[in-house]
């Protein structure tokens, strides 16, 4: 199954978005659902043209995989997870995340990577659970 990876990021007033690996699919919108849903309209759109014109990751099956910047991610979720959180489930210090969810500093990929890691652990155990 092909993946589209698609780029959620934030400026001051919007949230943008961009396919990484298919050309013309992109998106905009006050809020992260708002973008989401402006990539599957282009998305739909696209699937009108003919079919030489029709990106090729869209002709058959495929996944989207969304994919935030740091500070995008901690602000959008920013609700739901805590910094004090994220920063006992990371290792990472709760000033050092501030600085990346305010934008004043930018991660180094290997602490993306590290942010990133630890949320699919929590997902994975998440998964585990019944209640």
């Amino acid at each position: 199954m092909k993946k589209i990876r698609i780029i959620i990021g934030r400026s001051e007033d919007h949230y943008g978005a961009y396919a990484e690996n298919v050309e013309k699919i992109n998106g905009a919108g006050a809020t992260v659902e708002e973008v989401k849903q402006s990539v599957l309209e282009t998305i739909e759109l696209l699937q009108t043209f003919d079919d030489k014109n029709i990106p090729a990751a869209l002709k058959g099956e495929y996944q989207i995989i969304w994919k935030f910047d740091v500070e995008s991610f901690l602000q959008y979720y920013k609700g739901i997870f805590s910094q004090t959180g994220i920063a006992r489930l990371t290792g990472i210090n709760e000033k050092q995340l501030n600085h990346y969810a305010s934008g004043l500093k930018k991660p180094r990929p290997a602490q993306a990577k590290k942010i990133e890691n630890a949320l699919h652990k929590l997902g994975t155990e998440l998964l585990a659970v019944e209640l």
